[in-house]
């Protein structure tokens, strides 16, 4: 009776509302959709849609690996192998790398900002040690994976994302004297082309591009001065020719990438080139068929690593390969998306961090197509998520953990919440 009276003499004072405060509504990523009382917060901590296109490519790249895989043991090369030699180790390599990716989900970003200086030490401690006899291992004259008995580790793909960390908190620390080429741009440089002196040891110029330009990206979306960005871009395209031009074979894949159908290049350094357009003329409008690529049985060498998308391509023609850059496409971009919205919260590191994951992966599946379509000169870059190669696949769901890391920490500050 008492609470009932003090209740009607609020009402009657103005002081009790009529309906309670609705929440505020906060964007969940999918258009036309926010969080309101009516929706679960919980169900809402991380991209769904994100997710489920990585398990596409992911499990897409899966069943291709073992469709390109599944006749090397008839080469007397592999014929200790089993049919299903390449594909019990991805599957290995992917179970491996989903519990690096959810340990790694689970490490905030403040921490993440913390250890990307030793994380950079340590890349460059093992790029060195790789390089040391009888510890390095060497497949077809380039020295890059360490043996650790049933895996093999490559430190280069270390060095990509450690430099993309190391990278974003640098921007961070010299956010203040960024227009200045010497306090800001040089030091970065001067790094990065100790990395390049590492991996062109191996050698390795394939993982030394994607690193060069994940490090360009970040300087320049960290705010650095254009003309500045440029100048760097001038001198690191002149470097590059200049590693070409110096180097014989190098050169023979430029001349093999512009004429690959002479009668001197088809056998040689245009071998891998030709045979892959073929592959994609036979696949044509709709593909052969699952299993049914001919390029795959020793025609194409890597048919499994560098060259997946000939085999795509062949076996699911135009359809399969336009749904391929399709999914890439979009993966890029939802993960720009994700670090301008960092950015746009004042999470500098966190933001750069992802655009970073999104210029790596979508720079290195740009030249994979591109190798395989024979639009750009051979160069021996897996196309990320799907192609064999353990070191690979982990680094690539280790980066994405973190992205959506990132993506979860802007749902919390958006839900006003605390990290």
């Amino acid at each position: 009776m008492i609470a009932a009276g003090i209740h009607r003499i609020k009402a009657a004072l103005g002081l009790l509302s009529a309906e309670p405060a609705a929440a505020l509504p906060v964007r969940t990523g999918m258009p036309g959709r926010v969080i309101g009382p009516s929706m679960p917060v919980r169900l809402l901590g991380f991209d769904q849609a994100l997710v489920f296109v990585a398990l596409a490519l992911l499990l897409w790249g899966l069943v291709m690996v073992y469709s390109a895989s599944v006749a090397m043991p008839d080469n007397p090369k592999f014929s200790r192998y089993s049919n299903t030699h390449f594909l019990v180790r991805h599957v290995f390599s992917l179970l491996a790398a989903l519990v690096v990716a959810v340990l790694a989900f689970q490490i905030p970003m403040s921490t993440w900002e913390k250890v990307a200086p030793w994380l950079f030490i340590a890349s460059l401690v093992l790029l060195v040690v790789v390089l040391i006899p009888f510890i390095g291992r060497g497949v077809n004259g380039a020295r890059r994976w360490i043996s650790l008995g049933v895996i093999s580790f490559q430190p280069s793909e270390l060095a990509k994302f450690a430099v993309l960390i190391y990278a974003a908190d640098y921007m961070v620390r010299k956010m203040e004297v960024k227009e200045r080429f010497f306090r800001a741009v040089l030091p970065m440089g001067v790094a990065v082309g100790v990395v390049g002196m590492l991996l062109l040891a191996e050698p390795d110029m394939g993982a030394f591009l994607v690193i060069v330009v994940i490090a360009m990206g970040i300087l320049f979306l960290g705010g650095v001065n254009a003309r500045m960005f440029f100048f760097m871009g001038t001198i690191v395209v002149l470097a590059f020719a200049v590693m070409i031009w110096s180097s014989p074979w190098r050169r023979e894949r430029i001349f093999a990438y512009l004429d690959p159908w002479s009668a001197e290049n088809a056998i040689r350094k245009g071998y891998q080139l030709s045979h892959s357009l073929i592959a994609f003329g036979r696949g044509e409008f709709s593909g052969v068929g699952l299993g049914g690529s001919i390029e795959k049985l020793h025609w194409l060498p890597e048919a499994h690593t560098d060259f997946l998308l000939a085999v795509i391509g062949e076996e699911f023609g135009l359809i399969g390969v336009l749904v391929v850059i399709s999914l890439f496409l979009w993966l890029t971009r939802r993960i720009m998306h994700i670090g301008r919205q960092a950015i746009a919260m004042d999470r500098l590191f966190s933001g750069l961090v992802a655009q970073g994951v999104g210029i790596w992966i979508g720079f290195q599946s740009l030249i994979n197509m591109g190798v395989n379509l024979g639009a750009l000169p051979t160069k021996g870059l897996t196309l990320p998520l799907m192609s064999y190669g353990g070191s690979a696949i982990m680094m690539n769901l280790l980066a994405l953990a973190v992205v959506l890391r990132i993506d979860h920490e802007n749902r919390i500050m958006m839900r006003g919440g605390r990290l």
